[in-house]
């Protein structure tokens, strides 16, 4: 009726009609026609934004202290509540379950990633690697309570016949149900995958021929919202796959940052030790840890290695600043269709800083070859370029705190977190203890769906947030992390936590976590009784969830070489058998040839 109306018919009607007949089918016209136009519901739910970013260390935005420009995230910041001892879980699956289910990992079926899972785990309740039967995502239950629920990005939970986001909730997904892929093409980014699975809603998807993830993953978003019923609220899942290896940015975001990291790791290391001193994220006495004895130093890296790694951070900030754009244009984009106001936003990272190499493995180096990647400083970035940081950059990246990614130190689970929107405080700080399971229970409280925290092992932050309590986790409870034998227990000032191989030793280590956040002095010899105390709640909590440990001499690096030796082998073992029977067919004519030339 309102089309009819806008094009002209309403008027040349009038025009046939006169006096009070017309001004009666005038009124009658505008009535339906504003009914068609007005919202079928009263509905003032407020909507949900969930952006996930991709190892990210707690001092990667600009608002925490970092180089990166992120004025999009930094102005959510501005406009809600920003939390300085956030913790997740130290790899990417689990954390994600977490986040969706406000459950342990363990309880998920996502105890780990499929890459690095023992042999002796494959099958095992909460080792599945998928979403287990009844586990309900945040999607299942806004979408029963008349959300809109639409995702694009990493998913990485299960890929097989009911695992992906539409057999979890979702009306509408673009997922990528894999560790990371390539940035600028559908392809792979390491052995352990034959091609990059993207799905879309639950079929394969036809992505372009080019493209930049962050901006394609926005794009499906926006297209998903647009598409849906305008009158119900929705949940927009945005995972993005910034900054997960391969490390990779528009070179004119990359050039922005010349010269800022040529000092190297060490030096970045300690200024965002200082910074974070200054900010508040630690205390002002508390100490940095040396540098691990396996890292390199910067100073013994030749000129030209120097100017490459400093080359390789400065992606790492462009393609932080390359996501906070689309997150920027998909802010612009709701406020224009009216949605922004009543949409609470939140902004948190899955995990610590990867501190992957792509040049320590010949296998990798052959693999990169076949596939048309370089790890050169020429294209830095660009197409065909793996980028990554390694390492020393990563420590550095996750400075004040110790370690990386995959760890069970405060460099692999201490992350940040922002929450901003309807009804949240503006422009707030919050240093009580948060975890990345309490994410589902808050947003279900703030749409009004109850009876939710049973199940979940996460505390709704509502009460923090509404200010009627100073924290949601008491000093004498205990949050358990475990993920791969890397393992944590914080309970009040104390943590234990323990360290697999490459870059640990097995070994528990206890920390009062709130005077040396960087993880500096092992107290298990000098507090032996609360060292005992943490072993047993960690003891607790491990036949809680049902934790199974790793078999002994467990090495992460050794598991992936493994299972994707395994992958390769069930993908193209005809191949190989082919190519085996040729060998051997071409070796029985030569020996044949052979025989008949000696006989003459």
């Amino acid at each position: 009726m309102s089309k009819w109306v806008r094009s002209g018919g309403f008027r040349k009607m009038l025009t046939r009609l006169g006096g009070g007949a017309a001004l009666l089918v005038a009124s009658i016209s505008f009535a339906v026609a504003a009914a068609a136009e007005a919202p079928e519901t009263d509905d003032t739910r407020p909507n949900f934004v969930l952006i996930l970013v991709d190892d990210a260390a707690l001092m990667d935005f600009g608002v925490y202290g970092g180089e990166a420009r992120t004025p999009n995230i930094d102005a959510l910041a501005a406009r809600g509540a920003m939390f300085r001892r956030h913790y997740s879980s130290p790899l990417c699956s689990p954390s994600r379950a977490m986040l969706l289910t406000g459950m342990d990992n363990h309880m998920t079926g996502i105890a780990t990633i499929p890459e690095v899972l023992p042999k002796e785990h494959v099958g095992q309740p909460g080792y599945t690697m998928h979403l287990e039967p009844g586990i309900l995502t945040l999607a299942d239950r806004l979408k029963a309570a008349g959300y809109r629920t639409l995702m694009s990005g990493k998913w990485h939970l299960g890929s097989g016949a009911g695992d992906l986001p539409n057999a979890h909730g979702f009306d509408r997904s673009l997922a990528l149900d894999a560790s990371g892929a390539d940035n600028w093409s559908d392809k792979p980014y390491m052995p352990y995958y034959q091609k990059a699975p993207w799905y879309e809603d639950g079929q394969p998807a036809d992505l372009p021929e080019s493209f930049y993830s962050s901006a394609m993953i926005v794009d499906h978003m926006i297209e998903y919202l647009d598409d849906s019923d305008q009158n119900a609220p929705f949940f927009a899942y945005l995972p993005f796959q910034a900054i997960h290896i391969p490390v990779q940015a528009p070179p004119e975001l990359t050039a922005g940052y010349d010269g800022v990291y040529d000092e190297g790791w060490h030096a970045l290391r300690e200024a965002r030790w200082r910074k974070a001193k200054e900010n508040g994220l630690i205390p002002e006495s508390a100490p940095l840890a040396p540098m691990p004895e396996e890292m390199r130093a910067w100073d013994d890296l030749s000129p030209e290695d120097q100017a490459l790694y400093s080359a390789r951070m400065q992606v790492n900030a462009a393609m932080m600043e390359a996501m906070d754009i689309e997150i920027g244009r998909f802010v612009d984009h709701l406020k224009e269709t009216g949605k922004y106001d009543n949409t609470i936003f939140v902004v948190t990272s899955d995990n610590g800083p990867e501190p992957s190499r792509g040049d320590t493995d010949i296998r990798l180096s052959i693999w990169m070859k076949l596939h048309g990647y370089h790890i050169g400083r020429e294209g830095i970035g660009e197409p065909g370029s793996w980028g990554f940081i390694g390492p020393e950059w990563a420590i550095a990246a996750a400075s004040p705190n110790n370690m990386f990614k995959f760890l069970g130190s405060e460099g692999g689970l201490r992350v940040p977190l922002i929450m901003a929107g309807p009804g949240l405080p503006q422009g707030e700080t919050f240093d009580a203890r948060t975890v990345v399971t309490d994410i589902a229970p808050t947003l279900l409280k703030y749409a009004g769906v109850e009876d939710t925290d049973a199940v979940m092992t996460g505390r709704s932050l509502e009460p923090l947030l509404a200010g009627t309590e100073a924290a949601v986790y008491r000093p004498g409870d205990v949050i358990g992390m475990e993920v791969s034998g890397n393992s944590a227990v914080l309970k009040g000032r104390w943590k234990i936590t323990r360290n697999q191989k490459p870059h640990g030793d097995g070994q528990w280590r206890l920390y009062d976590i709130e005077a040396d956040p960087g993880e500096t002095k092992d107290l298990r010899l000098y507090q032996p009784d609360v060292f005992a105390e943490m072993l047993n709640e960690y003891q607790a909590y491990s036949e809680r969830v049902g934790v199974l440990e790793v078999p002994e001499g467990y090495n992460s690096l050794k598991e992936i070489t493994r299972n994707t030796m395994a992958r390769q082998f069930r993908a193209y073992w005809m191949q190989l058998v082919v190519l085996l029977v040729g060998i051997v067919a071409i070796v029985w004519l030569l020996v044949g040839l052979v025989v008949r030339l000696i006989r003459r």
